[in-house]
């Protein structure tokens, strides 16, 4: 698997100093403000609110709120993922285990409020904080990789068929969700994702998948 989050290295809770832990709650409440209203939205007070913290405690941890966007969007991107991952079973067949990815993607909701943080994301940085996009490329990157070498090795084990684009399928699929889940919460339905999602289950099984 070729995941990679860039998410920093945090000591365990049973290691965890009192600042670590302060350091952590921080994160995590950042991922969900930012998440929710964005880098620019995202206030200090509305931090320190919901942290208890003054504005001298928040920046005892980071030298920036640009270091704690950066920190937060990690947060939640391995959140996310890792969620996915949890309920992903690797004994299915590689079509059968895209179908799966699919179907978590619209039907599990996102553990961290706001929705995907790599769209909301994608959108708050892409003419602001260059820093920020670069997260989110890498952590897009990673999602296709992902998805890549899962065709990959069903191409290798005989059930993709072996002239298919490993790359592009990945990419027809993480464009095809993230643009049904963009129209889903304009239209506040999941009809989009729904026939995102009907369509992805023919072509994987019509155009994809070697006939049984």
């Amino acid at each position: 698997m070729k995941t990679d989050h860039s998410v920093s290295h945090m000591a365990t809770p049973e290691k965890a100093s009192k600042g670590e832990q302060t350091r952590r709650k921080i994160v995590a409440e950042a991922a969900e403000i930012f998440n929710r209203r964005g880098y620019d939205g995202g206030s200090l007070s509305e931090l320190m609110q919901a942290t208890g913290l003054k504005k001298g405690g928040i920046y005892r941890h980071f030298a920036s709120k640009e270091e704690l966007a950066l920190e937060a969007f990690d947060y939640s991107w391995k959140t996310i993922w890792d969620a996915r991952m949890s309920r992903m079973d690797k004994t299915l067949t590689g079509v059968a285990r895209l179908k799966q990815f699919v179907a978590d993607f619209i039907d599990q909701r996102s553990p961290v409020a706001g929705g995907c943080p790599l769209m909301n994301t994608a959108v708050d940085s892409d003419d602001g904080n260059h820093r920020l996009r670069a997260r989110v490329v890498k952590a897009l990157k990673s999602w296709v990789d992902h998805l890549q070498t899962i065709v990959e090795q069903a191409i290798a084990q005989g059930e993709i068929l072996p002239d298919a684009d490993p790359r592009a399928v990945a990419t027809i699929i993480v464009a095809s969700l993230e643009g049904a889940l963009m129209l889903s919460r304009m239209e506040r339905n999941d009809a989009a994702l729904r026939r995102i999602q009907k369509h992805l289950d023919n072509y994987l099984d019509k155009q994809i998948a070697v006939p049984r």
